[in-house]
């Protein structure tokens, strides 16, 4: 394939095989070897979660960016262009350096497609080693890494002794691959453990805690285990944004407000805070708390309970899956319950779409309509929720109208200023729905 624009770079990411049968990080290391090991020589704060990772790294990077420090972030998926997957302070790759660094890579993934009798690396695994080849060539302080799927088997997991890393929830997601109990889930994300290095811990289901703790144990790794070690309290709700009081380590009782909205974000914030600590700590410095308070303020993470307008409110949140959606379902119940919430949602057909519809229609003040839109790609399609939501028990009928355009319009002329727009559901379609409000 010949690569010559940055539309063919990214046709030659995205037209390469998501999953492959058997898991192995075994194709990964050999990819990397072949480009000269560019993971090596940087310093790692690695993050796993089912929910709440991309929040926790876009907080860490800037509290650790108003410490002063030169930050690489690796995070997945893009809400507006590719190339936001891969930041330095939060500055997209430029169109040409990804050019650059796919003609790079493309010869080896080409020999290796000949070579292995399962073919050459999945597209993340080329995402991956783009990322690695990009920051080898920039002097950074740190690299955040958000893993992809899972932990154990992640293209991330090749890194050998990061700083510090997290995982921040453990809830029911992908369990085609990591599982189908919540303690087989916790045990893949697990894999990101390594000797001797401290690991922060969000608040997880019991399950999940034993399993994380018992793998922890075998590779003499210190927990920092949310309410126990570290927490975050509620501390002010004048509006979405919280405020709270953060004591942990060397702080105590530190109030932060965050950018950021929903009471979830409090245990993320949390985790970053305790995290930026660990990273310093390792290099015998003290965080600037006027520093992580600014950056808080200054945290944007798009697509995730993002208001995008103010009268009537409209909120984009990417509640992906069942937790997501629980969390969200909790969000509306705590600040939103004065207003009429107009729900408009698509969800991807391989999630638990009836279980998370039925967690929105339990709430009294919500006002479903589902809609469909395009998909990530052929193989991954919007599910037919207007099947499932006469079996599904709610407050008000829920409204299915197929195009979401027409959908939004439609609720858009309905609504009055005290109302609440949620648009809510898969990322792909909080990306499109962006594309369209703020382009």
């Amino acid at each position: 394939m010949v690569i010559q624009t940055y539309e063919d770079a990214l046709n030659f990411i995205h037209q390469r095989p998501r999953f492959k049968k058997k898991p192995t990080l075994a194709r990964m290391r050999l990819f990397l070897q072949r480009l000269g090991n560019p993971q090596r020589g940087q310093r790692y704060i690695h993050v796993t979660g089912t929910n709440g990772k991309g929040s926790v790294v876009a907080m860490t990077r800037q509290i650790l960016m108003e410490q002063g420090l030169t930050v690489g972030s690796f995070t997945s998926p893009f809400i507006t262009r590719f190339n936001e997957r891969i930041a330095i302070n939060g500055e997209p790759i430029a169109d040409q350096d990804l050019l650059h660094y796919v003609q790079q890579v493309a010869p080896v993934v080409e020999a290796l497609d000949k070579e292995l009798p399962a073919g050459g690396p999945t597209e993340f695994e080329i995402d991956t080693a783009i990322m690695f080849c990009y920051f080898a060539d920039h002097d950074l302080d740190v690299v955040i890494l958000e893993v992809g799927i899972g932990g154990l088997y992640d293209s991330t997991n090749v890194i050998e002794s990061p700083v510090v890393t997290a995982i921040v929830t453990v809830g029911y997601d992908h369990m085609k691959y990591l599982g189908s109990t919540i303690a087989d889930i916790a045990r893949q994300k697990a894999g990101i453990i390594k000797n001797g290095v401290p690991m922060v811990t969000g608040n997880l289901p019991n399950d999940s805690q034993r399993v994380v703790t018992q793998v922890a144990k075998e590779h003499d790794c210190t927990v920092y285990q949310f309410g126990r070690d570290f927490r975050t309290t509620l501390v002010g709700h004048q509006t979405i944004y919280p405020e709270l009081s953060y004591s942990g380590l060397q702080l105590h009782n530190e109030r932060y407000r965050l950018s950021l909205a929903g009471d979830y974000q409090l245990a993320n914030c949390g985790i970053a805070v305790t995290l930026a600590q660990l990273f310093m700590q390792a290099d015998g410095l003290k965080l600037d708390q006027r520093a992580v308070r600014q950056a808080l303020l200054n945290t944007k993470w798009p697509g995730r309970m993002e208001l995008v307008n103010q009268e009537p409110m409209i909120i984009l949140d990417g509640a992906h899956n069942l937790p997501g959606m629980q969390a969200l379902t909790e969000t509306i119940r705590d600040d939103f319950k004065g207003h009429e919430v107009y729900v408009l949602v698509a969800i991807l057909a391989d999630k638990q779409y009836e279980l998370m519809l039925g967690e929105l229609a339990s709430l009294s003040n919500v006002h479903i309509t589902v809609t469909t839109f395009e998909g990530p790609y052929a193989g991954r399609k919007s599910a037919d929720l207007g099947a499932v939501v006469k079996m599904i028990p709610s407050h008000h009928p829920i409204q299915m109208v197929p195009d979401w355009q027409q959908a939004f319009a439609k609720l858009a002329t309905q609504v009055s200023t005290d109302d609440v727009i949620l648009i809510t559901g898969s990322l792909y379609f909080i990306s499109d729905v962006r594309h369209l409000m703020l382009d």
